[in-house]
């Protein structure tokens, strides 16, 4: 049985809270506490599976906990749940949340959502793929950039500065330059600095770039694997995920973070292919030879794909639970615990129809997981490849 913690500072919140998952009472041990400090002191006695915390609370704040609780209890899944339902608060919280959760909420949305959290701790807690990371000399970490653009953003800078601060680094400058400058995202005139870029784009668009960017330039492969290659189709992985999920209707943060988890859906080939270049030569010799997908390859050479190796360095760096699980899963949708259209089914789109249309093939080639799509209420529809297409070029 799970052990769920509840932290608020309003009793009526806690009551509703109470009240409003009493049916799970047989699948869940919860406590309901008033404070940070009083969840701390919980801990301390006995660990739980998951935390959900109120963000505006007085004393400890939520980021405050949350930020503890990630360096005492990393296995914790940490959830923000906030009325303060806004891309600033986002953006407060990523570093120390798993995912995040807008008031009022039902407990359906609140129970999808701690499964969603439990199953990816689950995944990242396999010993295979520990031991694989344990192998690794270092494990990449969170760019500096990236960081300074957040910060940049929670102090509500203007574009322009966030500009200024892509600037500094001459080869990401390039990178985004050549992005923004493409058919990606169908711009009618030339950018020609990244100040311009960040004022066209908007800062949703800007900050995927920037950590895209500048991981992929920072990350050296060796011979086995074509960087450049790479990048391209997670620009336009992203690109197509952000119009599918557009296109369904989405709201603007689900499009966000499709987009984002496009650029860093195949993070894992990256960090296979830089810590491990011999190896990696040999599953890309195994997937020309067997004609078999890379991550099958990558399975019987390491036992893990670069989809587990990437959601683990993706939660390491504390991004958002959508994005970690795009990339866990785009391979394998239906191991995802969502029952409803996410950055997942985006991603998982996105990839598949990008494969298609550069192999050539048609809509009624395209082997979707139907039982998935079904779950999610889609059906594959040829306006789908219509947009790859034209995005793919």
């Amino acid at each position: 049985m799970k052990r769920i913690l509840f932290v608020d500072d309003e009793p009526m919140v806690l009551t509703g809270l109470r009240r409003m998952l009493r049916g799970l009472r047989n699948e869940w041990d919860m406590t309901f506490l008033p404070s940070g400090e009083a969840a701390l002191g919980e801990l301390e006695d006995s660990p739980c599976d998951v935390i959900v915390s109120d963000m505006r609370m007085p004393g400890m704040d939520g980021v405050q906990l949350l930020t503890k609780i990630k360096k005492s209890h990393p296995n914790t899944v940490r959830i923000a749940l906030s009325g303060h339902a806004d891309m600033e608060m986002v953006l407060e919280c990523i570093g120390a949340t798993h995912q995040y959760l807008a008031k009022p909420c039902d407990a359906e949305t609140v129970k999808a959502t701690i499964d969603r959290a439990c199953t990816l701790r689950d995944l990242l807690n396999d010993e295979t793929l520990q031991s694989l990371v344990t192998e690794m000399g270092s494990l990449p970490s969170l760019p500096t950039l990236y960081t300074e653009v957040m910060e940049a953003v929670r102090d509500e800078k203007p574009l322009t500065d966030i500009g200024e601060i892509i600037g500094k680094d001459v080869a990401m400058t390039a990178k985004v330059l050549k992005v923004v400058n493409s058919a990606f995202f169908g711009l009618s005139r030339h950018v020609e600095s990244p100040a311009q870029a960040a004022a066209i784009l908007g800062i949703d668009a800007v900050r995927s770039l920037v950590l895209s960017a500048k991981v992929f330039s920072s990350v050296d492969t060796g011979a086995a694997l074509d960087i450049e290659q790479l990048w391209d189709h997670s620009a336009r992985v992203a690109a197509l995920a952000k119009a599918l999920a557009k296109d369904n209707g989405q709201p603007r943060k689900i499009i966000d973070y499709s987009q984002m988890a496009g650029m860093l859906h195949d993070i894992g080939r990256l960090v296979l292919a830089s810590q491990f270049d011999d190896k990696y030569a040999q599953v890309l010799q195994l997937e020309k030879d067997s004609g078999r997908p890379n991550w099958e390859c990558e399975n019987e050479v390491f036992g893990q794909t670069h989809n587990e190796v990437g959601a683990y360095l993706l939660g390491l760096w504390g991004l958002p639970n959508p994005i970690v699980e795009a990339a866990a899963f785009h391979h394998a949708p239906a191991r995802g615990a969502g029952e409803t259209f996410s950055p997942l089914t985006a991603v998982y789109l996105a990839n598949e129809l990008s494969h298609a249309v550069r192999a050539r093939t048609g809509l009624e080639d395209t082997s979707f997981d139907t039982e998935y799509l079904e779950r999610v209420g889609l059906k594959p529809c040829q306006r789908w490849f219509d947009q790859a297409q034209e995005i793919m070029g």
